[in-house]
């Protein structure tokens, strides 16, 4: 046996007791395994994080939402100068305070945005997005509440307030037809500042005997 041959067939011996082979390997599938895992659970926990965010985001509309800053209150807004009421105006007033006021007054989403002329699409993503209303929507969403501090005001002045609830007074009473508006409802005239003025006016005439 020639030099080559023999350290040939030691070469393979040596492979035979170790278990090595020339053969090119590829990594076992156990290992590869756990890293798919591991990124598995990471996009689901993203996937949950987005889910949870969507809905806080979402949690504005038809449930409660935090409290209101007393600036931004019916008797806040009702006393308030006429300069802070233009500066909350600009500013823009939290479209989830939509939701709060349809409570107070007893009054369905849509009946509330078709009162104040309020593009439904709008509000509702505005809400969902925990967005402020454009200046023009705030005016008239400020105009419905100082209305409902306007009542509360007249009922204290009364010395007669107890029991008496102001907004679901003024929910009520946005929908009668009456006389003095031609038989028209005061609430068809909310989607103006004129308008409301008007109803505001008419409201502070028919103080006496009016929460019989």
């Amino acid at each position: 046996m020639d030099k080559q041959t023999a350290v040939t067939v030691k070469a393979k011996k040596v492979s035979s007791r170790t278990g090595t082979s020339s053969k090119p390997t590829k990594a076992p599938a156990a290992v590869a395994a756990p890293t798919a895992a591991k990124r598995a659970p990471a996009r689901k926990r993203v996937k949950a994080a987005a889910a949870r965010s969507k809905s806080v985001r979402q949690s504005g509309v038809g449930k409660a939402s935090p409290a209101r800053p007393k600036a931004l209150t019916a008797s806040g807004l009702y006393y308030a100068t006429e300069l802070e009421r233009v500066t909350i105006i600009r500013q823009g007033v939290p479209a989830n305070m939509l939701v709060q006021i349809g409570s107070a007054m007893d009054m369905s989403n849509d009946l509330l945005f078709s009162t104040l002329a309020l593009p439904r699409s709008t509000v509702v993503r505005k809400i969902q997005n925990n967005e402020v209303l454009s200046a023009e929507q705030s005016e008239r969403v400020v105009g419905l509440e100082r209305l409902v501090g306007q009542v509360e005001a007249m009922v204290k002045q009364s010395g007669n307030p107890e029991g008496f609830d102001a907004g679901r007074w003024v929910g009520d009473w946005l929908q009668r037809p009456l006389p003095a508006l031609g038989g028209k409802r005061p609430a068809e005239f909310m989607d103006t500042m004129e308008g409301q003025n008007l109803v505001a006016r008419f409201l502070a005439q028919s103080q006496s005997g009016a929460y019989a």
